[in-house]
């Protein structure tokens, strides 16, 4: 398989060695959100790592090549409609995720299953708490959104979710629940979610201890997707 690594650091990087280790080729990298699509359309398909600001033009442009592309940068959502016709629209191929470790999808149908649990005992307030490196750009991490939309839908007495930066701050009624923050040395990525009550708490944590976990996910996905139109996400992937 020939890959495109768009957006070419660290994850980039890990995601290299990664491909190659399984015996793909990589035809193109780049960290220039300029790039045309002749020279990404080298590749049977294209890993995007970037940032929130670049990723709709980048998606854009494998679009335009003909080339699926799987996307791992968070934040540029709110984007995700118009971006999404686009691709049906031109035919391409998207797949996209906030997190790309199996572990950490694992850990979302955990979390969907828990809240259903503790959904009627009304005692045990939930609250997530997400740790990450100095140099994440988004706070809360995508992770941690999708943690939050997760357990929104399935814990009826909560309808919101607030962020809180180091965790300094409070919820202002029953209903919202708190996403805290916290940035830290050399953090890959650790997610906790709890359910405290006067008596007790309960805990669901995931702790990345490496970037392994997301670059082997990301070329996994890429495998996946070669061939394919629409739009995906690791639910398709792993069927859960």
């Amino acid at each position: 398989m020939k890959i495109a690594i768009i957006g070419y650091g660290k994850m980039g990087k890990a995601i290299e060695a990664i491909a190659v280790d399984r015996g793909h080729q990589i035809v193109f990298k780049t960290n220039d959100p300029n790039f045309s699509k002749e020279e990404v359309s080298l590749a049977d398909v294209a890993i995007e790592f970037t940032t929130p600001d670049s990723a709709v033009g980048n998606i854009k442009t494998c679009a335009d090549a003909g080339v699926p592309v799987v996307v791992g940068t968070t934040a540029w959502y709110d984007s995700f409609d118009e971006t999404a016709q686009y691709i049906r629209d031109n035919k391409g191929g998207l797949f996209t995720a906030t997190n790309f470790s199996i572990g950490v999808n694992l850990f979302f149908k955990l979390n969907a299953l828990a809240a259903q649990l503790i959904d009627g005992y009304s005692e045990y307030e939930p609250s997530i708490d997400e740790i990450h490196h100095l140099q994440k750009l988004d706070a809360p991490s995508g992770t941690a959104i999708t943690t939050a939309e997760t357990l929104l839908t399935n814990l009826s007495r909560k309808n919101n979710w607030v962020h809180h930066e180091n965790g300094i701050g409070t919820i202002s009624n029953d209903v919202e629940l708190s996403v805290n923050s916290f940035r830290e040395e050399n953090v890959p990525g650790t997610h906790t979610v709890k359910y405290s009550s006067d008596i007790d708490t309960i805990e669901i944590k995931h702790t990345a201890h490496n970037r392994k976990g997301f670059a082997t996910g990301a070329v996994v996905a890429a495998e996946w997707m070669v061939g394919k139109t629409g739009i995906y996400t690791m639910r398709d992937l792993l069927n859960l």
